[in-house]
């Protein structure tokens, strides 16, 4: 299992959005704080992206930001330029100035977008980056990325039959590429820890996949480690140390998890979502569920559908 992948899939909520943008300076944007993951990518010509803390980033073409937690910020042709509010929309777009081309070229043209991330979830993979994840574009680096980025721009620039379908899989694919060059820039500049650092560890990257591949299996702190080659003792160090949590605290956390995720998208008895998380029993995983998360997961299941 890719745990990488896993972690995404649990933690999305609904589907990605983004818009082209066309702007013609003076322009600046700022935008409010949200419970999405946001994103810009640099198409054509260059900006200021303001946070709400730290300095400002120059944005050149073909760079992209990755804003993890969803703090206010601004984008803007010059830092001194006014600034336009822009809201989020029920639609999941945004409202604000037009975004659409005029006869004369424009200086800045930008892909602008968000993600549906379920924060109560939080996934310590994520809740581990900073609030502006730059990728700046260099010859070379993060080919793949690269490739992304210009086949969305190329969609998005002539909606064609199956648009749509294909947008909503290249912004999977974005975000899970931009986590991928963010932590292979970590690890080439020497910033190795955390869960970039669980990943990279071959003894507890392979339990985490072990976990991730079977939920429900009834682990053992020894299992795990055998997996991974390690004794217990040494795993269960290692372990916690890169994960921020013991093995099998992180095995009950990720079948919670799991759990809420099967709830909200699959029509499963409850029984199903027990067995599929590791509990004998429907009591036993109402009441495992109910701690976790405040509610049955029959009520959690009904929120989520009404939401």
């Amino acid at each position: 299992m890719d745990v990488l992948s896993d972690v995404v899939a649990a933690m999305r909520t609904g589907r990605p959005h983004s818009s082209r943008r066309y702007k013609y300076a003076p322009w600046g944007l700022r935008f409010g704080a949200t419970h999405e993951a946001g994103f810009h990518v640099m198409l054509r010509g260059s900006a200021w992206l303001i946070p709400q803390d730290g300095d400002p980033v120059a944005l050149a073409p073909g760079d992209v930001v990755f804003l993890a937690h969803g703090q206010g910020h601004a984008l803007a042709s010059e830092l001194d330029v006014p600034l336009q509010e822009v809201r989020l929309l029920p639609d999941g777009t945004w409202s604000g100035p037009s975004g659409e081309p005029r006869e004369d070229c424009p200086d800045t043209v930008t892909l602008c977008g968000a993600y549906r991330l379920d924060r109560d979830r939080a996934h310590r993979l994520l809740a581990e980056l900073p609030e502006v994840v730059h990728l700046p574009a260099r010859v070379g680096g993060h080919r793949s990325l690269r490739a992304a980025v210009e086949l969305l721009g190329m969609e998005l620039e002539e909606q064609r039959p199956g648009t749509d379908a294909i947008v909503t899989s290249l912004l999977d694919t974005l975000l899970l590429y931009s986590l991928r060059a963010w932590w292979e820039s970590e690890r080439a500049a020497g910033r190795d820890r955390g869960w970039a650092a669980a990943l990279a560890d071959p003894a507890v990257a392979t339990a985490l996949r072990a976990i991730h591949g079977e939920p429900a299996r009834d682990w053992t702190v020894a299992q795990l480690g055998a997996v991974g080659g390690l004794s217990r003792a040494a795993f269960a160090r290692r372990f916690t140390a890169l994960v921020g949590e013991p093995p099998l605290a992180y095995l009950t956390w990720w079948r919670m998890t799991t759990a809420g995720r099967l709830l909200r998208h699959d029509d499963l008895s409850l029984r199903e979502v027990a067995e599929r998380t590791g509990y004998t029993s429907e009591f036993a995983f109402a009441k495992a569920f109910k701690r976790e998360f405040g509610v049955p997961p029959g009520r959690y299941r009904r929120v989520a559908a009404a939401g």
